[in-house]
Order: C-alpha cells, then sequence, then structure tokens
C-alpha cells in the first residue's frame, strides 16, 4: 500500500472517530483532509469529504484563506478546496447546490481584496493559485492562462516569445480570474480599456455547477456577465488573452504641477487619440502635500539620483497639494540607438508641450520589465519594514471628468496631509474602451477619473485605522452626490447596490436568477445572501 493510500485510510479512520459517520475511501487521485472538526453539518461534512478530487478539500487548515490584503474583515471559513483540476471546482459546486444547508462558496486568488471580498464565513474558500497553467500562441497572439494564475507570471511566459499583454494592472502580483471580475485598471486603460476588455474567451463554472466556455460569439450572456460581474455569476477557471509584441524598454517621465487645471488638461490631452501629443503609452497622475517630505512629499517625485528645485516649489499657505504625472513610452532596442534616446526623449517632451512647474520633469529609462514591476519593488521594501501586512483601508472612486473640478476644490484642496499614508492616484478612461454589455458600471460621461485614497494604517503613525475609515466614509457621502462609482466596490444596503449598478441592475439581477439562482458564489460582497430570495425585477416576474 503506498503512503498516499494509508493517509486516506488514516483520514477516514479520523473522520469515524470524531464525526461519528463511515467514510468512503476516495479514489487514489484524491486526497481528503479530517485532521481537525467540521464546523458544518455532520451531513455537510460527510458529503464534502467523500467528492471524488483531483486536489484535496481541507477542513481545518483555513487561517490564510480568513484574512486578506486589507485586514478590515476576518471570516473563518469551514472548508478550503484546493482544486487539482477544473471538475473539483465542478464536483464542490454541484455539492454546496444540492444541500439542505445554506453553504456558499468564494473564489480566491492571492487574497488582495481590501473588503473581504474573497471571505466566506463557513462555508468553502477555492484556493484559485492551485489551479496553474499558461500556454502562448503565438500564431493567435493570445495566451490562455488559468484564473489562479498571477498576471507576472503571465507577462513573463508571454515575454519569453517576444508578446505581451496589452492591458495590465499597476500591480501584477494580482489573479488572472480576480481581476477580470472587476475590471483590472492601470495607466494603459486609457488606450486599451481595461483588461476585461482585452478578453477573447473565458473557461466559467456557473453557480449550478455548468462548466462553460463562453466567448462574444458562444454564449455571450455568459461572458459579458462575468467580466466586471463581481463573483457573482461564475467562477473563471481559465481566460483566454488579447497580445502584442513586447517592448524592451521605457522611456518613464515625471512632472510636478502646481495647479489642477494644467494638470487636468495635460492628462485629458495625453489620452485623447486626436491629439498628436498622444504619444505615451501610459498616462497615471498623483496627489502629493505641498511637503518636502521624502515619502509623500514633491521630494518623492523625482527619480533616484535626481532632485526637485524647492525653490520653484509654490509657498504651502498658496497650495496645499501638488499634482504630478507618470507617463511611459515604450520603445525597442533595436528601434533606436543608445546615443540618441536623450534627444528622443526630449523630442516627446516638446511634443508633449507639458503645462507643469518649468525644470520639474525627471526622466528614466528602465526596462519594460521593471516599469512594470515597480509597485512590486516598494511591496518589498514595506515588507523588509514589517509595513505591508497591515490594514489598508483603501478606496477607490470613479468620478466624472465634469465633476473633478468640484472634486479638486472640495476634497484635493483640504486633504490634510497628516492623514495620507499612502498614495491618492488621479487618472482619467475613455468610456468607449469599456464595452457597456459587461457588467462592470462607470460614470456615464465619455471621460472619467479613477481617484484611488491608497492608504495604510502604519503602528504608532499618521491616522488609525477608524479615523481612515470615517474619512472614507465621508468622502463616499459626498461623491455620491456627483454621480460617482465605486471601483472595487463595497456597500452595505441593496439601495446602494441598485444605485451602484443604476440602468444595469435589472441584467445583473437576471443574471444572478439565470446564473446562479440559490446565490451560492461571492456572498461577501454584500449583494445577494445564500438563503434569501433574489429580489426579481417587476419586468422579470
Amino acid at each position: 500500500m503506498d503512503r498516499k493510500r494509508a493517509l486516506q485510510l488514516l483520514e477516514c479512520l479520523t473522520a469515524v472517530l470524531l464525526l461519528g459517520f463511515s467514510c468512503v475511501i476516495a479514489p487514489a487521485f484524491s486526497t481528503v483532509d479530517l485532521a481537525g472538526s467540521c464546523s458544518l453539518p455532520d451531513a455537510e461534512c460527510r458529503k464534502l469529504s467523500t467528492l471524488p478530487l483531483d486536489g484535496h478539500l481541507t477542513f481545518f487548515d483555513t487561517k490564510r484563506a480568513a484574512q486578506d490584503f486589507g485586514r478590515l474583515r476576518s471570516l473563518k471559513p469551514a472548508a478550503v478546496l484546493h482544486p487539482g483540476s477544473t471538475r473539483d471546482i465542478v464536483s464542490l459546486v454541484r455539492a454546496v447546490v444540492q444541500s439542505s444547508s445554506n453553504i456558499s462558496i468564494a473564489a480566491r486568488g492571492p487574497g488582495h481584496s481590501v473588503n473581504g471580498q474573497s471571505q466566506v464565513e463557513k462555508g468553502v474558500v477555492v484556493d484559485m493559485p492551485s489551479l496553474g497553467g499558461i500556454d502562448v500562441n503565438v500564431t493567435g497572439m493570445y495566451v490562455e492562462a488559468a484564473a489562479g494564475e498571477l498576471w507576472i507570471n503571465v507577462l513573463q511566459a508571454c515575454m519569453k516569445e517576444g508578446l505581451a499583454p496589452r492591458s495590465f494592472t499597476d500591480y501584477l502580483h494580482l489573479s488572472v480570474g480576480g481581476t477580470l471580475s472587476n475590471a483590472g485598471v492601470s495607466g494603459q486603460s486609457f488606450r486599451w480599456g481595461p483588461q476585461i476588455s482585452n478578453v477573447l474567451q473565458l473557461e466559467v463554472v456557473t453557480g449550478m455547477g455548468e462548466l462553460v466556455t463562453c466567448s462574444r460569439e458562444v454564449r455571450p450572456d455568459l461572458f459579458f456577465a462575468v467580466l466586471g460581474g463581481l463573483g457573482q455569476f461564475g467562477i473563471i477557471t481559465k481566460a483566454r488573452i488579447y497580445l502584442q509584441p513586447v517592448p524592451t524598454n521605457v522611456h518613464w517621465v515625471r512632472a510636478i504641477y502646481s495647479d489642477f487645471a494644467s494638470f487636468q488638461r495635460d492628462q485629458l490631452r495625453f489620452i485623447s487619440k486626436a491629439e498628436k501629443s498622444n504619444v505615451f503609452d501610459y498616462v497615471e497622475g498623483f496627489v502629493v502635500p505641498n511637503s518636502p517630505s521624502f515619502e509623500f512629499g514633491y521630494n518623492s517625485v523625482p527619480f533616484d539620483g535626481q532632485t526637485v528645485n524647492a525653490t520653484l516649489m509654490p509657498a504651502p499657505e498658496t497650495s496645499s497639494v501638488l499634482y504630478f504625472i507618470e507617463l511611459a513610452k515604450n520603445y525597442k532596442d533595436d528601434e533606436q540607438p543608445a546615443s540618441s534616446l536623450r534627444d528622443t526623449v526630449d523630442e516627446i517632451l516638446a511634443d508633449a508641450e507639458l503645462e507643469c512647474i518649468p525644470t520639474q520633469v525627471f526622466v528614466q529609462q528602465t526596462s519594460y520589465l521593471e516599469f512594470l514591476e515597480r509597485v512590486h519593488a516598494t511591496e518589498l521594501l514595506l515588507r523588509s519594514l514589517g509595513l505591508w501586512e497591515v490594514p489598508h483601508p483603501w478606496i477607490n472612486l470613479l468620478v466624472p471628468a465634469s465633476k473633478m473640478g468640484d472634486f479638486e476644490r472640495t476634497v484635493f484642496r483640504n486633504l490634510d496631509a497628516s492623514t495620507l499614508n499612502g498614495p491618492v492616484i488621479v487618472y482619467p478612461f475613455n468610456r468607449n474602451m469599456w464595452d457597456s454589455r459587461m457588467s462592470a458600471v462607470t460614470p456615464d460621461e465619455d471621460v472619467f477619473y479613477l481617484v484611488a485614497f491608497l492608504q495604510s494604517v502604519v503602528p504608532s503613525m499618521g491616522p488609525n485605522l477608524e479615523t481612515l475609515l470615517d474619512r472614507n466614509s465621508a468622502l463616499w457621502k459626498y461623491c455620491a452626490m456627483l454621480g460617482c462609482k465605486q471601483y472595487l466596490p463595497k456597500y452595505s444596503t441593496l439601495a446602494d447596490w441598485q444605485a451602484h449598478f443604476g440602468a444595469k441592475w435589472n441584467d445583473f439581477v437576471r443574471n444572478k436568477i439565470k446564473f446562479d439562482p440559490k446565490a451560492v458564489l461571492s456572498p461577501s460582497q454584500g449583494i445577494f445572501a445564500r438563503g434569501e430570495d433574489i429580489p426579481v425585477p417587476l419586468s422579470y416576474r
């Protein structure tokens, strides 16, 4: 008898002794872990523990699945599935759907959610990184990646073939399935749209346990529902994503502005396809306190070895905050000799006609991979200082461009620099790059902004968690009146969710009824609850 088979017999004996029920030995390729007590009813423990699996299910090693990046909630699941195949997820969903108990399921990648969206209390978390696989199709110019794969792994696999995805997030150590369930945005999104606009095909396990391959042509109802669907309609298990030739290097530019109007004008010009100055491949922006701080003030803007000319900075009483644009232009080594790099950058900046503070422009050449991994470099530093695994009370807002003037006067000008323990990001999107058939919602304007307060609670430094949460709450009350939407949304009432989805709400509910009628999936989003009736739109009755 091999060791794996012996362990199965021991686990089944443990189940008999601890839980008082008979145990059926699973096939040799399955591992059933019952070394701890099961918090579910005995009948449910029995059913789940005897599922034939290629991976394994554990009832006791659940601590990691009860946490996420936000550190704001901790919901302990009853079990964690480490799937060895897609059919493991199908088996789990079907078992839960047939259950007489109100068990729910949440898919979890690296757990980078902020408000517990990837958690589930007394349910089952599916550990998506257990499912891997990346297949680059050079001829078809696409990559097919398992949903649990990180974008950094997808990028590196594609770069070996001279290719890369078109749209990224600022942080690449996120899972494919996780970002596609939201949107996936960064400074490339003005040109290519969010990541959900760059998907050719999906493999999805619906809330009824149906395994479906869908695209714009095949089962488009499920395809568009799942993209930006917050995990409500199915668990993405695989995605086919557009690729393009990969650049090798990047001209990386940062420029400081003393006033918001100039900053906004330049950003809007740079994302406009009608402008000749649209030479950049990446456009973002940040708000910084008008202070010499090397952490969050204007001295945090230059690259290593470069300095701000402080004499050109406005007095703090004139402007409490400053703005800086971050730009990137991609290129290949064989497209320009090294000797001409400086001239090329000068030409780019001359064409751009920046309205920033004169001489406060900083330029660096770096590799394409290093540029895309810029946030990960910060992560490694924060981890070394013990400042990564702390509470992150983030709030991400999508603000109509026409309201950004009001937002700047009411919010940015009144920012208290002492409450900023993290970046404040500000940059625009073109709405025509977002397919309206997707579940993701945006403000109802051609151009809108992401304004993200990415704050951390640092022990003995800055405001405490309660202070930041109160600020976020007040900020959202104001923003809701401006027609804003939340990105990575979290609301406390059904009315708030209805307002968030607006004209898409009825379709969202219809899709829930069609693909997850028992509300098995993603309960911690707080939209629908297992065991409660789904609010049926009048037009659907």
